[in-house]
């Protein structure tokens, strides 16, 4: 039986790590490269996925925490969020790839006339680049980046920033995300929302998070 949000929508918002596409091989690469620069221990792979979603300065503090269990100071952080992102820039893309039916149900919305867009924490020198790299960017009318409006998710404004370029109301949106950031944006904002059971969900159950839906795979958004 079809539940209140499967239907047809003039937009979808995605999220994209997590959701789109399994950046975190490549993320937990840069990651451990600073951390065993600046002599920390590595971390695990299960520990990055835990803490990716909101943003690299959140994922670079959150391993420091691990590691020490104290705060770092300031220009500590800065300087170790510059050394993450001088690796990631060169190998954004060597092991990130999409999540199952992905490319096939963005294709088939797309032909539908759906307009698409990403809307991600993630930072537009970083976004827009993995895009272009997975051939991927073809998909959407537009890219909205963590650095693309004041405040970023769990705040509504970039979600409410993307459907005001896409020139659709909330209630003409779908976002699909995998965490509790995505649901409280979408939320906030007024769009229906369904969350990826096995995102980058921070090791809380997605059932408990108030979204509309909970999907297993891309396909089930058709």
């Amino acid at each position: 039986m079809h539940t209140s949000w499967q239907r047809e929508y003039d937009a979808y918002l995605f999220d994209l790590d997590g959701t789109l596409l399994d950046t975190a091989p490549d993320l937990d690469a840069a990651l451990n490269f600073c951390l065993s620069t600046h002599g920390f221990a590595s971390v695990s792979m299960e520990l990055t996925r835990h803490w990716v979603g909101h943003g690299v300065r959140a994922l670079v503090q959150e391993s420091i925490l691990h590691n020490k269990m104290v705060p770092p100071v300031e220009n500590q952080l800065d300087v170790m969020v510059e050394t993450f992102l001088g690796y990631y820039r060169s190998h954004l893309t060597e092991t990130t790839i999409p999540y199952p039916h992905v490319l096939e149900t963005l294709t088939r919305l797309k032909d539908r006339g759906a307009r698409l867009a990403v809307v991600t924490n993630k930072l537009a020198e970083l976004t827009e680049p993995i895009l272009e790299q997975m051939d991927m960017a073809h998909f959407f009318h537009t890219v909205v980046s963590g650095d693309a409006t004041a405040r970023s998710k769990p705040a509504p404004d970039p979600v409410l920033f993307c459907l005001e370029r896409l020139s659709a109301t909330p209630e003409q949106a779908l976002f699909v995300g995998d965490s509790a950031t995505d649901v409280a944006a979408a939320l906030a904002a007024g769009t229906m929302v369904v969350c990826m059971r096995n995102g980058y969900n921070h090791g809380v159950d997605v059932s408990s998070l108030g979204a509309h839906g909970i999907i297993d795979t891309f396909a089930e958004i058709l």
